[in-house]
């Protein structure tokens, strides 16, 4: 059994056992001083942020007006909190006054706190006029790609390499990224993109075909969950596990030049999709070689996602980038090296960790991890 690879990149010392953290609970009341003038008084508006997996409308994260002013109060955990203000979509997330972008917020969390903030301006407000398309020419869209599993229709984007058309004969590996909407374009993205195509159109290692699977929007929790669980009742991730492997990955063997075996076939994603990436393959531990699984969102399977290693782990015998932020909380470091100990306890999977001292959980992050990732899995390849 090989044992797992750590890349330490922060002051902690870490070992194939979990990283044992008390997390506090804690009241953090959030409290809207001022909104744009233009706010419709019939509004309603919501935090998103990484305490519930960057939903623009998750319930639970409404604010609600008392004494005149918008009011939130939640649960929350000691460490960094990471967030925006928006009022239902990401197209109507929160800016600057002038329209522009801003970072997200961020909170460290150590006791019961509130906190006081001015929201400048409203995206949709300005229209989109600071984003622009920012996709490779190697870039095609498919906008209706059906899901028969799902019975809904999905827009895919896929990447093919800059010397794709020139050499007839030549094959490439295929990576699956989740998430499309952020992958390619800036202009589509709603906090931003990884820029893969950039980084493929530029690199010096060998280049994949990417296929990017955009998000369902308001279905992303239902498709990127593979169990019920009391936050999300509806969950479709095994369906959308199965469209990955039996619909996808054959349409796209079939379309597009390939290297269609397993040490070829790569997949990933960050936050919910980290998590259906790592849960697809170990449903199907015969496809994916190499599997990115960028601040996965365990602890929302209320532990069944540990259960289904023990169960399914013996079979991956793959290679497994686990990638965490120690700004994205107390909890995340713990739940990942959970999982990396009782994988190593039953697979022959080959582990590798980062734990990055100043890793967020937001796009920007992932972004800076993709290259990593990439020349790490596209090493292993034989």
């Amino acid at each position: 059994m090989k044992r797992p690879c750590f890349l330490l990149l922060c002051f902690l010392v870490m070992t194939v056992y979990p990283l044992i953290i008390i997390a506090q609970d804690y009241k953090l009341t959030v409290i809207l001083d001022s909104v744009p003038p233009y706010t419709a008084d019939t509004a309603a508006l919501f935090l998103a942020g990484n305490p519930n997996n960057w939903s623009p409308q998750a319930d639970g994260y409404r604010f609600r007006i008392q004494e005149g002013r918008y009011r939130l109060v939640m649960d929350a955990v000691h460490g960094a909190i990471e967030f925006k203000i928006t009022r239902g979509s990401w197209d109507q997330t929160e800016t600057a006054g002038n329209g522009k972008s801003i970072s997200n917020r961020v909170v460290q969390l150590q006791s019961d706190s509130v906190i006081h903030i001015a929201v400048e301006g409203w995206q949709d407000h300005f229209g989109k006029k600071e984003k622009m398309h920012t996709a490779s020419k190697n870039v095609t869209v498919t906008e209706q790609f059906y899901m028969p599993q799902l019975k809904r229709h999905r827009t895919v984007r896929i990447y093919l390499p800059a010397g794709y058309n020139t050499d007839k004969k030549k094959r490439y590996p295929v990576l699956y990224l989740q998430d499309g909407q952020n992958v390619f374009d800036e202009f589509t993205s709603y906090a931003g993109e990884w820029d893969v195509d950039g980084f493929m159109d530029t690199t010096a290692l060998p280049p994949s075909i990417v296929v990017a699977v955009d998000n369902g929007g308001d279905k992303r929790l239902d498709e990127y969950c593979p169990y019920p669980v009391k936050s999300i009742p509806g969950a479709e991730g095994n369906l959308y596990a199965d469209f990955m492997v039996q619909t996808l990955k054959p349409y796209i063997d079939r379309q597009y030049r390939t290297l269609k075996s397993k040490p070829n076939t790569f997949i990933a994603g960050s936050s919910m999709g980290g998590l259906i990436s790592f849960y697809t393959a170990l449903q199907y531990p015969k496809i994916y070689g190499g599997v990115g699984v960028f601040s996965p969102s365990f602890w929302i399977t209320e532990d069944k996602v540990y259960a289904d290693i023990k169960k399914l782990g013996p079979a991956l015998n793959s290679f497994i980038y686990f990638y965490v932020g120690l700004l994205e909380g107390d909890t995340m470091p713990n739940d990942l090296l959970k999982a990396m100990k009782d994988l190593a306890a039953v697979s022959k999977a080959e582990l590798t960790a980062v734990i990055r001292s100043g890793g967020g959980h937001n796009e920007e992050a992932w972004r800076k991890e993709f290259p990593l990732f990439y020349q790490a899995v596209i090493s292993k390849k034989k």
